[in-house]
């Protein structure tokens, strides 16, 4: 990927994000700590304002890259959680990887976000839309229809009851919200989708 196209990338998921920040915000502040925007839209801040640098990199040190990056800037449970999605990708891809490649690599890291927060789909979080990404991708689905898949994914997460996070000390009063992280998830889903789309 020349970097010029994943400085492209980078833009398109901070961009996202500002748009929504107030969203997650509010979607957070009905279930979580109600900073998750914020932190989110720093993050991706912080990556936007080094992608120049990050894009230079060969693929594989440039998802570490963004990955470090948004460990050290999100904070709370966010950063270490979608840092390690990045540094996972990273690790397990090839510098110029194809479907296979990026649906093996996806696995591991939906693996090592699991391992991470010490959860797995079901349990209302951003593995929701994680693995239904993917599945889609694994069954050789177009980037648009993968972005469908995240937003009803998201979507999905409204009914569930919370098993981990913050949102698991509501109980029953976690459901019928939907998860902050699924959305964001979702969102930065759909705008690398439209990104590729479009190139």
């Amino acid at each position: 990927m020349a970097a010029s196209e994943f400085s492209r990338l980078i833009a398109a998921a901070a961009d996202t994000i500002a748009a929504h920040a107030d969203e997650l915000t509010a979607l957070d502040q009905a279930i979580g700590d109600g900073d998750h925007g914020l932190n989110m839209k720093r993050g991706f801040e912080a990556v936007r304002a080094e992608s120049d640098g990050i894009a230079a990199k060969p693929l594989p040190d440039a998802l570490k890259a963004v990955g470090t990056k948004l460990v050290m800037t999100v904070g709370g449970a966010s950063g270490p959680l979608f840092g390690t999605l990045f540094m996972a990708l990273g690790k397990e891809l090839p510098g110029t990887p194809d479907r296979a490649t990026l649906t093996a690599a996806l696995s591991k890291a939906i693996e090592a976000v699991g391992a991470r927060g010490k959860s797995q789909p079901g349990q209302k979080t951003m593995l929701d839309v994680l693995q239904p990404v993917y599945e889609a991708l694994a069954q050789g689905k177009t980037a648009t229809e993968i972005a469908d898949a995240a937003d009803h994914a998201a979507d999905a997460t409204v009914p569930m009851k919370a098993l981990r996070g913050r949102a698991s000390f509501l109980g029953e009063r976690s459901i019928g919200h939907m998860d902050a992280g699924a959305r964001s998830t979702a969102l930065l889903v759909r705008a690398v989708a439209e990104a590729i789309e479009g190139s």
